[in-house]
């Protein structure tokens, strides 16, 4: 079998993800494995055509095609999603389709399910047969039930494989064709109150649905609102996955670009942010991508707290809920508002009135500080960094762990010694067989007294 490995590292061999396929390579013999360092190379790939057309020619000659990547930010990193523009933008999808595909990612479970969604949604939508994706934490492949359990998902993947067997579809491919969006009359500009507005769009955008969200958008704020685009911004490459910021939050491109300067001036003064772009490939533009993963020199400390954001997407937003997914997971870890998003999915009136509305609350929500409870989204993946920099990551990501400690995300339940007496007595107390009977009638009472006494009082 011949099986071309996309290695989606910007580490290239160093990649922990590859080390989980080359131990499928050593006990699994017989086949013939090619491996591609796409991410690492993507300069090159992007630049010359030839290499490109070379590692197509590759595919074009597998049985088997396997996606290798470490997760970054809910997805790939920036420079594998470059990588998947390209394919369309060169009309090379033909060299996929009908092709086996198998999944394989490393990460600390952060939303790797947002990653693997959007994953085999791209190799549905290449024609690619689907044969499997496999989640571990990056450390797994070091314990036997690890180890095990990525033999078995590589016995099943080439078994389907061997066998030509039908694989199932998870995802219906999304319709890139908008309706012209024409504006109005103008809105009524909102009073900005002093806040600050920043409008940031992946490039700039002219005579199309993006260039017409971002007009009406400015028009409706009466103080400045400042448009920047990332394509205006010296960023000389993706984040490299080093880890170098972990300590003290310095980037190994500090001073080499303009990107922190833009992050620490720009995005996190503003109060007001408007992200704007396209959909690609179900997700933004690559160039979005590298924007979030270049952030990372923050670590996973929060950095846009209590900022008021929205959105305006072009592309067909409401066929593709995981990106939905994506965006309301990232802002709600950051600890910011997420106020609407708008697409061109409407019709021109019913665009400009969700643009209006969207400008007046944000205004609204930003003058009253207010930040809508996190769901599970929020509070789950919070939890997930919690447990991890305060265990086995905290001696590469120093930062963190001091900006943690220093502002109460250590809320392990351990240590509430309060609720651990109350507990404790309360348990003893049910123990009485005739007490747990009397108890059991009061539960739905007593936990609902409380609130009484705050509405009743407050």
């Amino acid at each position: 079998m011949n099986i071309t490995v996309l290695n989606g590292s910007p580490k290239g061999d160093l990649s922990v993800t590859m080390q989980y396929v080359r131990y499928i390579e050593k006990k699994f013999e017989g086949h013939n494995y090619n491996y591609i360092n796409i991410s690492q190379k993507i300069g090159k790939i992007e630049s010359d055509e030839t290499v490109f057309n070379e590692i197509i020619s590759e595919i074009d000659k597998s049985d088997l095609v396997i996606w290798g990547a470490p997760l970054y930010v809910c997805l790939v990193p920036s420079q594998y999603k470059r990588f998947i523009e390209l394919i369309w933008e060169r009309g090379a999808e033909e060299k996929f389709h009908g092709k086996y595909t198998a999944v394989i990612t490393t990460s600390i479970h952060f939303f790797d399910n947002t990653a693997h969604n959007y994953m085999r949604g791209i190799c549905e939508d290449l024609g690619m047969k689907f044969a499997g994706a496999f989640s571990p934490d990056m450390y797994d492949i070091m314990q036997d039930e690890g180890r095990a359990q990525l033999l078995a998902f590589a016995e099943n993947v080439f078994n389907t494989v061997q066998k030509k067997a039908s694989t199932t579809k998870a995802f219906i491919k999304p319709d890139y064709n908008m309706k012209k969006y024409t504006p109005g009359a103008a809105c009524a500009s909102a009073d900005t109150s002093g806040k600050r507005v920043l409008i940031l769009s992946d490039r700039i955008y002219s005579g199309d649905n993006t260039a017409a969200m971002i007009g009406r958008m400015k028009s409706c704020f009466s103080g400045n609102a400042e448009v920047i685009s990332l394509s205006g911004i010296e960023i000389k490459g993706g984040c490299l996955g080093c880890c170098e910021c972990g300590f003290d939050y310095r980037c190994v491109y500090t001073g080499k670009d303009e990107f922190i300067d833009f992050y620490n001036e720009k995005l996190k003064k503003a109060d007001i942010i408007i992200f704007a772009g396209e959909i690609r490939d179900r997700y933004l533009s690559a160039k979005w991508k590298q924007m979030f993963d270049r952030a990372f020199f923050n670590t996973h400390t929060p950095t846009l707290k209590g900022k008021q954001f929205g959105l305006l997407l072009s592309g067909p937003f409401t066929a593709i809920p995981n990106l939905r997914e994506i965006l309301n997971a990232y802002f709600q870890w950051q600890g910011a508002n997420l106020v609407d998003i708008v697409t061109d999915e409407y019709s021109s009136p019913e665009i400009d009135s969700l643009i209006d509305n969207l400008a007046i609350n944000l205004i609204s929500d930003a003058g009253k500080d207010y930040v809508a409870p996190p769901t599970f989204l929020g509070v789950g993946g919070m939890k997930v960094f919690r447990d991890d920099i305060w265990g086995r990551l905290r001696f590469v990501f120093q930062a963190d762990h001091k900006h943690y400690e220093e502002n109460g995300i250590y809320d392990f339940p351990q240590d509430d010694q309060k609720t651990i007496e109350i507990n404790k007595n309360m348990i003893k107390l049910t123990s009485n067989p005739d007490m747990r009977e009397n108890v059991r009638k009061m539960i739905k009472v007593e936990m609902v007294k409380p609130m009484k006494h705050i509405v009743e009082t407050k």
